[in-house]
């Protein structure tokens, strides 16, 4: 049996992976149109040690994943963050997020807030920003709920879906309306709070989340040492057509395979399903991608930097450029051991181009300026040991209002064409556990 997967990102690997574990004699092409493996996982080699200037950490809640790993050989690599909290700037100051709620919506509305009972009916979406707007106001969604989300999902509140990107509170809302009672925001916050605080009462206590010692290299090496596929770099596919009962590649590949998983991109999808699968492509297209770029920098000297783990930055704060900072050797003892500071500064939101291809020099002192009106660390008499630019062009999904109906409908279409499966962060949803679970349950679907 041959099979051929098109992307060597987590996903691509992932599946590569399972599909060699069900089945050692399978033979296995990944082609990649880049020049590495890892897609959005990107472990680089500061002269400090290795530094993540992708994904930085996964949700440890997930056992799945933490299983994962552990068959991988991994779980001595695992490694959890410090007890530093991260704050959010708005108004020209910083801010401790709130206690409790859920993604920065709080159970009590804020003062001179309406919180009134609305017209819900299960199943329905809306984005965040309009159901939080409506019942809390604008300061709370600009501020804080934006900037949370604008740090996992690199889109602002209006942009999101309350079903896909904050699905307990959907689940929430669904369950309010299916009991009869009234629906309000503040109840259904605190529904969810009731959840949590019961999950960790029945549930053995492990971090929230968790990273690897060597940086996120540790995953996407391991996976390509033992899944005993062979990985094609550079290699660009530009269509896939039936040929028999198999599959022809164009750009890549040789001969026919049997299988065929796209590990890429829902807008490349729906450009390499257009022969087998036309009727997907106005579903694939219909979701957006977020652009960002981040600034790894290493300074030699930590005094001054705050004690947090980072900071998240309001929507259209006046003069700065940046989204968030993390800062990473704060966040993750392992690397404040290293000595002096490792900051990462995120910029680029869906919609804003401009900031993730502004000019590196530009970048680059953007990110120092803003670290310094924020938090008044001046990064630059710290001594900027290192530096390392990455830009991710379309490299977030953003899950928009009726997400998981469009994801839904453009599966129903690739369903009917047998021996074939797309996946990703798209697909599955955003964070590395949501990323893996997908590509493991594509690859059973595939085997049957």
């Amino acid at each position: 049996m041959r099979f051929a997967i098109i992307g060597a990102g987590l996903a691509g690997l992932t599946a590569a992976y399972e599909i060699h574990k069900a089945d050692p004699t399978a033979q296995i092409d990944v082609l990649e149109a880049g020049e590495r493996i890892g897609g959005k996982l990107f472990t680089v080699p500061f002269a400090s040690g290795p530094t993540d200037i992708g994904a930085e950490a996964f949700l440890a809640a997930r056992s799945d994943a933490v299983e994962f790993f552990t068959e991988l050989g991994l779980a001595d690599s695992l490694v959890s963050p410090s007890a530093a909290k991260s704050q959010y700037f708005a108004g020209g100051a910083l801010h401790a997020f709130p206690a409790g709620g859920v993604m920065g919506i709080p159970s009590n509305p804020p003062a001179g807030a309406q919180d009134t009972a609305f017209d819900w009916t299960p199943g329905q979406d809306i984005s965040v920003g309009a159901l939080v707007r409506r019942q809390y106001g604008d300061e709370i969604v600009d501020t804080v709920v934006s900037s949370l989300l604008g740090g996992v999902y690199s889109s602002t509140a209006d942009d999101l879906g309350v079903r896909a990107s904050v699905p307990a509170l959907a689940a929430a809302l669904d369950q309010l309306a299916e009991a009869g009672e009234p629906v309000t925001l503040s109840a259904a916050v605190k529904a969810v709070e009731a959840q949590r605080e019961a999950a960790k009462t029945t549930s053995e206590t492990r971090p929230v989340f968790q990273t690897f010692k060597g940086g996120y290299a540790e995953l996407y090496e391991a996976l390509a040492e033992q899944y005993g596929a062979d990985i094609h770099l550079d290699s660009f596919v530009s269509a896939i057509t039936k040929d028999g009962e198999g599959f022809a590649i164009k750009g890549g590949g040789e001969g026919t395979y049997d299988k065929v998983i796209l590990a890429v991109p829902a807008p490349t999808a729906a450009v390499l399903l257009r022969d087998l699968a036309p009727a997907a492509a106005p579903h694939l297209r219909a979701i957006k991608l977020a652009s960002s770029a981040v600034v790894g920098m290493r300074f030699d000297s930590s005094e001054g930097l705050p004690d947090n783990s980072g900071v998240l930055v309001a929507v259209n704060e006046p003069g700065i450029t940046a989204k968030a900072f993390t800062f990473s050797s704060k966040k993750w003892p392992h690397l404040e051991a290293r000595g002096g500071a490792l900051v990462r500064a995120s910029f680029g939101r869906l919609g804003d181009e401009a900031s993730a291809r502004m000019d590196e020099d530009l970048l680059v002192d953007a990110a120092l300026d803003d670290l310094l009106t924020i938090t008044g660390f001046d990064g630059r008499a710290a001594g900027l040991g290192e530096i390392f630019v990455q830009r991710w062009f379309g490299g977030l999904p953003a899950y928009g209002v009726d997400h998981i109906a469009t994801v839904s409908a453009a599966r129903a279409e690739i369903a009917a064409v047998p021996g074939v499966e797309a996946i990703g962060a798209w697909a599955g949803g955003v964070g590395v556990p949501a990323v893996i679970a997908d590509a493991q349950a594509a690859v059973h679907r595939l085997l049957g």
